[in-house]
């Protein structure tokens, strides 16, 4: 898996980008993981409501492929998109999705956080009174509930995938020290109220280069066959 560092590219050119790479290798199996962010934008994935963008304002709304609700991407956050063919790696969706949370899991375990799933949501969060605790939350995945439980919950990272003809693409976003005013104009990932934060916030000082490093390291280890 080929790792590219593209530095910060527009939405639009790296989301047709991606398309024109999965479509053109979906033959000859050539894979890359590339790492980026982007300049302020809203992205509203297949199953978006635009009811959930409250108020962009001057930040552009890109209506997208992947699965999930809206999000905000901005200057501040590392983007990972795992170009890879789940078939060939012998990766099924749900495991899939687990394994971008891991490497999100242990990039934050790096800088001393302790991130939590949530059944049902799919996303790494953190506790917003202690970030470092190791308790186990009350809602952690196997006690299912009929929606989601966010209390005392911040998002830190997010995720959405398109898979095509076994060829994944777009990927995850994690928080690093970021700008979080635009996520009060929507209701992030489809949920009113959701709060979200990034290492900044949470008292970690950590470099966009230093996470995407981290990060970049966590994903080719653990998508590796």
């Amino acid at each position: 898996m080929e790792l590219r560092l593209l530095g910060r590219v527009g939405y639009a050119a790296a989301f047709e980008q991606m398309k024109a790479f999965t479509a053109s290798h979906a033959l000859d199996g050539r894979e890359a993981l590339w790492i980026c962010e982007h300049p302020p934008v809203f992205t509203l994935g297949l199953a978006g409501r635009i009811e959930h963008v409250l108020a962009p304002g001057d930040i552009p709304v890109a209506p997208t492929d992947r699965g999930g609700q809206i999000t905000y991407h901005g200057p501040g956050q590392v983007v990972a998109y795992p170009l890879i063919d789940l078939k060939r790696r012998r990766i099924f969706v749900k495991e899939y999705v687990f394994r971008l949370e891991e490497a999100a899991l242990r990039t934050l375990a790096r800088f001393g956080v302790t991130g939590h799933r949530v059944a049902d949501a799919p996303g790494i969060y953190v506790r917003l009174d202690d970030p470092f605790s190791h308790a186990a939350l009350a809602q952690r995945p196997r006690q299912r509930a009929p929606a989601p439980n966010f209390t005392g919950l911040g998002k830190i990272a997010a995720l959405g995938i398109k898979v095509s003809g076994h060829r994944a693409y777009h990927g995850l976003a994690l928080n690093v020290a970021m700008n979080l005013e635009p996520f009060s104009r929507i209701n992030p990932c489809g949920y009113a109220g959701l709060k979200t934060v990034d290492l900044s916030t949470i008292g970690v000082s950590a470099t966009w280069d230093d996470a995407a490093r981290e990060l970049a390291a966590h994903l080719t280890r653990l998508l590796a066959a």
